[in-house]
């Protein structure tokens, strides 16, 4: 009911539009306002003979200039310079911009109401092929500036502007007085020159008219390197937003912390235990990161120290999402590559005094058992030299596991705070020394706890569901990606072997007891393949997305192409942004393909992501194990 009536409140709307606008053409074209328009834009008249015609109409000039500038505003092909400037030789300066802007005005509000109206329906007219990053501008915080520069710039009509502001869906009167404070400078210009033209001899108006010519000359010339200019602002920017350390808000913190820790905790018995007090700072907490909520879990532990959270870079593209985060004191990292600004943001929280929080493994765990750390982490480590203290949780990724979509009702979890170094300990180990103790305090396996707590039963109508995201290989046919689920059972589609998962995660009909032995039993099968087969490789048509620029999302649709997978590490062949390519990544450059169960798989070089979508999604596992194979 209430779509019928926002569609006929439409349809009304559009009629009274048509109906206007028809009234103020046949108002330009009544009696002799049609032919003293056609004298004033004669290009032979004189500036004598267009005051002299638009004599002729007396209070009807203005209303007839102001009307052609708002049609100029929303008919973005028409060109506004030439009314402009007939308005400055007819009403001298000040009347001149003000009947102008009027217009301007008029025409700014009808393009305000027509994007409430129809929005993304009316994209494509005001589209224009110019070098200049909408998207990436919308997300800026600098909205403002930016409207307005673009006002100033050359080939960009003030239709196009308006309407990329009203895209923005900010009120309507921070709207109307940014597009009338950016269109005021090129207006004075305009009008201005048409003023000069009334008011000065004609060897000044040529000088002032050829200087004004050859200023736009230029920058049309350079309209390109001035574009440039102007997304290279706005990305940098963008960058520098959200590459710094967030703000630390206490009550976002617990608004967002606490808010998802009580969520969690109606499903889940938690037990956190804290055994160290207050931390010496500057500290650094390493976390095991067998689920996405262990985020929960250590702030609820770390909430009275202010930690700063490193948090994958992609999160921080999502307009509101990143604000969010920002707000809990996290920044970005591209994980699994080098990021000199969190490594620059890491230093600023130690110096500062605080505490830096962070999951080294840097990917939730496949089948919740510890998955290794880079080696980088450890020098980091030592080198800094301070307090090292570690979270150690159990239980969270079997209430949540990666492939999973909702949490298991009656799931446990337990987390411990315990600290592994003293500031000034660290330097006088060795690397193996800090990497034995690393990974001894975060290891974890969560089916031989689960085996220690034989009272814990998981209560999901949908348990399986997921799994042929994880476990990719057929142990009866050895058919890859063949599975199906439904509610408590696995089925190949290829042979009907059916496996039945009970409230334990335990498996019946395979031989194997857990999902982590049945990993582990495909990863060795995909092992020997490789061994056996010196030309292995994975390939598949994805679609590649990257950073979104314009915040409304993630990432952003880039281009379609194929991907192969090889000992020499991974290529992408297809297009980027409308243009072809071949992107390859060495294996030396590759630590470990990240992916999403069922999602996508996923490399970062530097502060770029490439989100590759595969035609099979449930394939998006093999990526990650044939990474970690091709690198042993």
């Amino acid at each position: 009911m209430a779509k019928n009536s926002t569609n006929k409140w439409k349809i009304w709307a559009s009629v009274l539009f048509v109906l206007i606008f028809f009234c103020l053409v046949v108002f330009l074209f009544s009696g002799d306002n049609f032919g003293v328009l056609k004298e004033i834009f004669n290009i032979n008249s004189t500036k004598e003979q267009v005051q002299q015609s638009i004599g002729k109409l007396g209070i009807r000039a203005y209303i007839v200039i102001c009307i052609m500038a708002m049609i100029q505003v929303i008919f973005t092909f028409v060109p506004a310079e030439p009314l402009h400037v007939v308005s400055g030789i007819s009403f001298g300066l000040w009347k001149g911009l003000l009947v102008c802007l009027i217009g301007i005005l008029l025409g700014n509000t009808i393009i305000y109401i027509l994007n409430k109206l129809y929005g993304a329906k009316l994209k494509h007219f005001f589209e224009t092929n110019i070098d200049f990053d909408f998207n990436r501008a919308k997300a800026s915080k600098k909205i403002a500036l930016i409207v307005i520069i673009l006002y100033c710039l050359p080939a960009i009509p003030y239709g196009i502007i308006c309407f990329f502001a009203a895209s923005m869906n900010m009120r309507y009167d921070k709207y109307i007085l940014i597009t009338g404070i950016g269109s005021i400078p090129s207006l004075l210009l305009d009008v201005g020159l048409g003023h000069i033209t009334m008011s000065t001899s004609w060897l000044v108006s040529i000088i002032v008219f050829v200087a004004i010519i050859v200023l736009l000359i230029l920058m049309w010339k350079f309209k390109k390197q001035i574009f440039d200019k102007i997304n290279l602002y706005i990305k940098r920017s963008q960058e520098k937003e959200k590459n710094k350390v967030g703000n630390y808000n206490p009550f976002v913190f617990n608004c967002v912390g606490l808010g998802l820790y009580g969520a969690i905790k109606t499903k889940v018995k938690i037990k956190l235990k804290n055994n160290v007090g207050k931390l010496d700072k500057p500290c650094i907490v390493l976390c095991n990161h067998g689920s996405f909520y262990d985020f929960a879990y250590a702030g609820k532990l770390l909430r009275k120290e202010k930690p700063h959270f490193i948090v994958a870079r992609m999160y921080f593209h999502h307009k509101l999402l990143g604000r969010i985060i920002s707000a809990t004191g996290a920044f970005p990292k591209s994980m699994f590559t080098n990021d000199v600004e969190n490594l620059r943001n890491s230093l600023k929280v130690l110096s500062s005094n605080g505490v830096l929080a962070m999951m080294p493994e840097a990917r939730l765990s496949t089948v919740g058992q510890f998955e290794g750390i880079q080696d980088t982490t450890y020098k980091f480590i030592q080198k800094m030299d301070v307090a090292v203290y570690t979270i150690k949780i159990n239980g969270s990724y079997l209430a949540k596991p990666k492939w999973a979509d909702k949490i298991r009702k009656g799931a446990h979890v337990n987390a411990e705070l315990n600290q592994l170094f003293k500031a000034g300990q660290t330097k006088t180990l060795d690397i193996k020394e800090i990497k034995q103790k690393v990974d001894e305090a975060l290891y974890y396996d969560e089916w031989k706890w689960l085996d220690n707590n034989p009272d814990i039963i998981y209560k999901h109508k949908d348990i399986a569901k997921g799994l042929e995201n994880i476990l990719c290989v057929c142990p009866k046919c050895k058919q890859k990606h063949s599975f199906t689920t439904n509610k408590n059972i696995i089925t190949c589609q290829n042979c009907n072997l059916t496996v039945q998962v009970d409230n334990r995660y335990q498996l019946q009909g395979v031989e194997f007891k857990n999902i982590a032995e049945w990993y582990a039993w495909q990863t060795n099968e995909i092992k020997k393949e490789i061994q056996h087969n010196p030309n292995f490789s994975l390939t598949s048509e994805v679609e590649l997305r990257h950073l979104s620029t314009d915040g409304k999302s993630c990432t952003r649709h880039a281009g379609n192409g194929v991907c192969t997978f090889d000992k020499n590490g991974l290529k992408y062949v297809g297009t980027q942004d409308g243009k072809d390519i071949e992107k390859i990544f060495t294996l030396d450059s590759i630590y470990r393909v990240l992916f999403g169960a069922g999602e996508d798989f996923e490399i970062y070089e530097e502060k770029e992501l490439y989100y590759f979508v595969p035609t099979d999604k449930r394939s998006a596992v093999m990526w990650y194990i044939v990474s970690g194979l091709f690198k042993k």
